[in-house]
């Protein structure tokens, strides 16, 4: 096998839109308009991965200022804040809050993680130095 074959396909290649368990056992307009749908579906998590990351670049920068300064890399009190506001917003959106609250969960626990991973490699480099 080839070192290329074991990294990740790239999206245009290996993904196909049309890809369901459905062809040709629906009528061809209901898959169409099933096809519609899911390709909204599909822009919206891609947006959504781009989101993520971009939250990951902000939270490392806090994990990063947190090493520096010995600061804790949990902030129960701004975790409780941001989960109330994050519940509010589900409402507001007509999101189950439940999920919303469930979602920032983990995204929080791997936000800390990484920044306990940063505050480690930050103490290893002051210890090198």
């Amino acid at each position: 096998m080839t070192e290329q074959s074991n990294a990740i396909p790239d999206d245009t290649e290996s993904f196909d839109p049309a890809a369901s368990s459905l062809s040709g056992q629906v009528d061809r307009g209901i898959m169409d308009e099933l096809l519609s749908i899911r390709s909204s579906i599909d822009n919206i998590d891609a947006t959504l991965v781009f989101l993520l990351a971009e939250r990951f670049k902000a939270t490392q920068k806090v994990g990063v200022l947190k090493a520096t300064h010995k600061l804790p890399a949990g902030d129960p009190g701004r975790e409780a804040a941001q989960i109330a506001r994050l519940r509010r917003l589900a409402e507001d959106a007509h999101l189950d809050p439940a999920f919303a609250e469930k979602f920032l969960n983990f995204i929080i626990s791997e936000v800390i993680r990484h920044h306990e991973a940063i505050a480690e490699n930050h103490q290893i480099s002051n210890h090198q130095a």
